[in-house]
């Protein structure tokens, strides 16, 4: 009996200890596995309660002004740059507020981390901002009041003012306990996180953007009609709306708290637009004999044109002259731009759309159906990214304005 005993038991033991070593091998590899699931090679998965203190720093953006500008005027046209234009600012925002708090270098190294993780909804919900605030028709207009630039810098600086504190607490608090959604700091210029984010990184960044964008803004608005330029057009308008407003403004001028002159001023202007579709951007007929359709594919329709006539209506000068030809410029391109927010907001570019699509198949039905009576016509319409923008309102000039814009 023990002839067979001895070999039995030494394979019952190898057997024991190939199994041990399965188990061993299993429990490593379901740790290395829970930790991937909870954040890869991250220090640490969940929030971490730490004392924080202010230090001083300085923001450091890498921010490119020259290349910033053209992204932010042409919003679909550079709509990737833009999204890599958000993700590098707020990723610097972010350094600047970890230096500012004094984190550890282990926590700043899983900042960007966090932020990659949200970037893309955090990116789309400021695109779709700033384009609404945008229309693809008037960069000309923009050029001749020197404003392009500056107008897209505002709108930046408006969209940026209202995601920027959304941004900086939802990435910390990912890597920083908080209590009620607050992050509570101490030192000796202790502010939140969203202060330090939107006063000493946002704040600054516009006034350069500004700066920049008013010499941008003079020196086109310079060399626009240096040059005769002339196109072919090919361009279907379905909608002309007429529209007329008033503006008034008034300045003051005020001498030991008593008025010592003031000027009133109230201006009327008439509106003439048309909209439409730029055919050379789309158009293009094709068949689905499956289908038994004759496909016709055009733009989305927009401004093709836009008059404004003004007039003077009201004009008192005080002695002082407040109002000079600046005031001019501004209430003109602010009734201008009044009339297209207007239009814009109205159903006009769904009359637009059902027009055309009466149109082409008034125009394509008949011989259409002489190919084939079971064929139909079908238009649909696609967005082509622009090149150009809308407007945003101006802020008042250097001296204190009073304007307001009434239907007439």
């Amino acid at each position: 009996m023990n002839k067979y005993n001895a070999p039995m038991n030494a394979g019952g033991k190898a057997g024991a200890l190939k199994v041990f070593l399965l188990i061993a091998a299993l429990s490593v590899l379901g740790y290395l596995v829970f930790r991937q699931l909870k954040g890869g090679a991250s220090y640490v998965s969940e929030p971490q309660k730490v004392q924080l203190n202010y230090v001083d720093a300085s923001f450091q953006p890498e921010m490119d002004m020259e290349s910033a500008l053209p992204i932010l005027a042409n919003p679909y046209r550079y709509e990737r740059e833009f999204y890599q234009l958000v993700h590098d600012f707020n990723l610097d925002l972010l350094s600047h507020v970890a230096n500012r708090m004094n984190l550890s270098d282990s926590l700043k190294l899983l900042l960007p981390e966090f932020y990659e993780e949200q970037h893309p909804y955090f990116a789309k919900m400021i695109f779709n901002d700033f384009v609404a605030m945008t229309d693809s028709t008037s960069s000309l207009y923009a050029s001749w009041y020197r404003s392009e630039f500056s107008n897209a810098v505002e709108a930046f600086n408006e969209v940026a003012s209202k995601y920027t504190c959304f941004v900086v607490n939802s990435t910390l608090s990912k890597l920083i306990e908080t209590e009620a959604g607050q992050i509570y700091v101490k030192g000796a210029a202790a502010t939140t996180p969203c202060g330090v984010a939107l006063m000493e990184g946002l704040a600054p960044t516009i006034g350069r953007l500004k700066e920049k964008a008013a010499r941008k803004d003079f020196e086109r608005s310079k060399g626009i009609l240096q040059e005769r330029v002339e196109k072919a057009i090919a361009e279907l308008a379905t909608m002309e709306v007429r529209d007329r407003k008033g503006i008034g403004a008034s300045k003051t001028t005020k001498f030991m708290g008593l008025d010592v002159s003031s000027t009133e001023m109230e201006m009327t202007a008439i509106s003439i637009m048309k909209v439409g579709f730029k055919l050379d951007k789309q158009f293009e007929i094709s068949l689905n004999d499956k289908a038994g359709l004759v496909i016709v594919t055009m733009p989305e329709p927009e401004i093709l044109s836009h008059e404004v006539y003004p007039r003077i209506d009201k004009l008192d000068i005080g002695w002082l002259r407040e109002i000079d030809q600046s005031d001019f410029n501004k209430n003109m391109d602010l009734l201008r731009r009044e009339f297209r927010t207007d239009a814009l907001r109205s159903d006009v570019m769904s009359k637009a759309k059902k027009r055309a699509a009466e149109l082409m198949d008034a125009m394509l039905t008949p011989v259409v159906k002489s190919l084939n009576p079971r064929y139909a016509v079908k238009v649909r319409f696609i967005h082509i990214g622009g090149e150009e923008r809308k407007e945003l309102p101006l802020g008042a000039g250097k001296k204190p304005v009073t304007a307001g814009v009434f239907e007439n």
